[in-house]
């Protein structure tokens, strides 16, 4: 994190992620504060000692301390002032359900990651996300926990939403971004989708329906990544994602022949109109395999034809073959219940340590007494 700015962008990440029906309620007075609380706790231990303890773990334990402590260290940090004061100012005046009110939300928001097995994975320090770097190039594969979907997911969109941020600027390696069940994250993709590709990346989003999408983004979120991206290939859908698909792929002129046959003679009348290429109902009965779409190109590769609707012909003997001769990923580290609940142990004394130490600093500097506060 180079700036403020960004730790309010993974502050509003985290508390979003862990609470869904805050995206269709941001800018409330309830929503923002604990980001705004969220982003001063980050920011702070960001500056502090140049980051060394700036994880996630150690966030969550320093919003757990006595509000005397917790006010009097993160005003010695001039660029959050503005961000905790509305704070201080309430529990000075014992404003004490106002307060509550602001800051309870995050703390039992984030209080739902704490467990000893994500502080281990969330305190680590082994790689970093510029995965596009091209002095160190790397791979990163994230995987979500079908009975642990909301919690993991909101950890998964911090780690994603820096990665964005990271990754989409100029004179890198050209990357791919993949995302199945997309609308279990929440980051903010527009922007990569949009600008993305003159910095050579390609981002492919995978959802199931696009009610789906309307759901956790809302109407208008969702609908602006669904018609900003290029290239569409929907399988069997139906309801209005089909239709909209339909509607994307346009009209062709087809062929009508109709037959009249009264007592005297029969005839027969041809006409052209336009119609839908592929209609709503071929779409919701397209048979697995079969896909229906739409393609974008480069100026200096014109494609004539960018509709689509194929099926793919796969050899199953040879899938069959490869599926079998998997290996399993060699195991990097052995880990049991005592080292996981040791790190568990050192944050909080991290945290404790940061406390006693500033505060012996303040009470030994006349010049900065004045900061501590003491009801």
């Amino acid at each position: 994190m180079l700036d403020i700015t960004d730790a309010v962008e993974s502050a509003r990440t985290i508390l979003l992620g862990l609470n869904r029906e805050w995206i269709k309620r941001q800018g409330d007075f309830f929503v923002e504060s604990p980001i705004n609380f969220l982003t001063a706790i980050i920011w702070y231990l960001r500056k502090y000692k140049d980051g060394e303890f700036c994880t996630l773990p150690h966030v969550i334990e320093l919003m757990q301390v006595e509000y005397d402590e917790l006010f009097t260290i993160l005003r010695t940090q001039k660029e959050i002032d503005a961000l905790i004061n509305p704070f201080v100012s309430a529990y000075l005046r014992d404003a004490v359900e106002q307060l509550e009110g602001q800051i309870a939300s995050a703390k039992i928001t984030m209080a739902r990651i704490s467990s000893p097995a994500l502080y281990y994975v969330l305190s680590g320090n082994d790689f970093t996300l510029d995965i596009n770097n091209p002095e160190a190039p790397k791979i990163v594969c994230m995987g979500n926990n079908p009975q642990k979907i909301q919690i993991y997911g909101a950890v998964l969109s911090l780690f994603t939403n820096r990665l964005l941020k990271i990754i989409n600027q100029k004179n890198k390696l050209k990357c791919s971004l993949v995302f199945d069940e997309f609308p279990t994250l929440t980051t903010d993709i527009i922007p990569t989708i949009s600008t993305g590709r003159s910095n050579l990346i390609a981002t492919c989003l995978g959802i199931q329906d696009a009610s789906q999408l309307r759901k956790d983004y809302g109407r208008e979120q969702a609908d602006v990544i669904m018609n900003i991206v290029g290239n569409i290939a929907a399988g069997q859908v139906s309801g209005d994602t089909a239709k909209q698909i339909s509607e994307r792929i346009g009209k062709i002129m087809q062929d009508r022949e109709s037959l009249s046959i009264n007592r005297s003679d029969t005839s027969i009348s041809q006409s052209k109109q336009l119609e839908a290429a592929v209609p709503p109902s071929r779409i919701s009965s397209l048979s697995s395999g079969e896909f229906v779409g739409m393609v974008a190109d480069n100026p200096d590769c014109k494609i004539d034809l960018k509709a689509f609707h194929c099926e793919i012909i796969n050899d199953h003997d040879a899938l069959k073959k490869e599926i079998d001769g998997y290996e399993d990923i060699p195991m990097v580290r052995q880990l049991d219940h005592t080292i996981v609940q040791r790190n568990y142990m050192e944050i909080k004394q991290d945290v404790q340590w940061i406390i006693q130490s500033e505060m012996e600093l303040l009470l030994s500097d006349p010049a900065l007494t004045h900061l501590i506060i003491k009801k």
